[in-house]
């Protein structure tokens, strides 16, 4: 039941995604694709064995990004996006108390699924309030760096805890039992090859807006080029 549940969840978070970030068909269609060739991966069995592909499926999308934002077309649609939209989409993050519910469950054990989860919910909490303040100009600059500083940190932490823990992996440090052996398997392991990239890329946008922008009042940036 669990697993449906969290099936539906995840399913319906890259929707979301989708609908809110990708406005042109080409790119849709590239993220879908993306979104598609994870869940084969996982479906075959292939993130089972050496950690290297699911660190190769978290890597490209990153690698993606990176290379794109070197356009300046890409750099300024991605500047020019809503401020209070990136920060709003992170509620879907609320949703890591799921990985709370695995440990409870056995199937994730160590500090990862505590980090994660409740990194998570808190970035996900905070995410409504922050977008919400953005969008009304009500917030320091301050704050919204702060709060986009412990969603990235949560992600950051969370791979590195999930890449150590895991059972049989050349680079385990820390023997807690099934560690982070979940993550490997569907649906779970579209969270960091879909959605935790995706996040990153999210939280170093806010960072190069806050940089671009010198008031010390943060206001929704509401023009999206076409």
């Amino acid at each position: 039941m669990l697993d449906a549940i969290d099936t539906i969840l995840i399913l319906t978070s890259a929707a979301v995604i989708l609908v809110a970030m990708t406005r042109r068909l080409l790119i849709a269609g590239i993220a879908g694709a993306w979104f598609g060739l994870a869940a084969v991966a996982a479906a075959s069995g292939a993130l089972d064995g050496s950690p290297v592909v699911l660190l190769v499926l978290f890597s490209v999308p990153l690698i993606v990004a990176a290379v794109a934002w070197q356009r300046p077309a890409v750099r300024a649609a991605w500047l020019a996006m809503p401020m209070s939209l990136l920060i709003g989409l992170n509620v879907i993050r609320s949703l890591g108390f799921t990985f709370l519910l695995l440990a409870a469950d056995g199937r994730l054990s160590g500090p990862f699924p505590y980090s994660a989860g409740w990194g998570d919910v808190i970035t996900g909490v905070l995410a409504l309030p922050v977008a919400l303040a953005v969008a009304r100009g009500t917030v320091s600059r301050g704050l919204v760096t702060a709060w986009n500083a412990f969603g990235l940190l949560d992600l950051i932490t969370a791979v590195g805890l999930g890449v150590v823990s895991r059972p049989g992996s050349p680079v385990q440090l820390l023997h807690v039992g099934v560690g982070s052996t979940a993550i490997t398997q569907l649906p779970y392991s579209l969270v960091p090859t879909v959605l935790v990239p995706f996040f990153i890329v999210t939280h170093v946008v806010l960072f190069a807006q806050l940089r671009a922008r010198a008031p010390r009042r943060v206001s929704a940036i509401t023009a999206i080029p076409a």
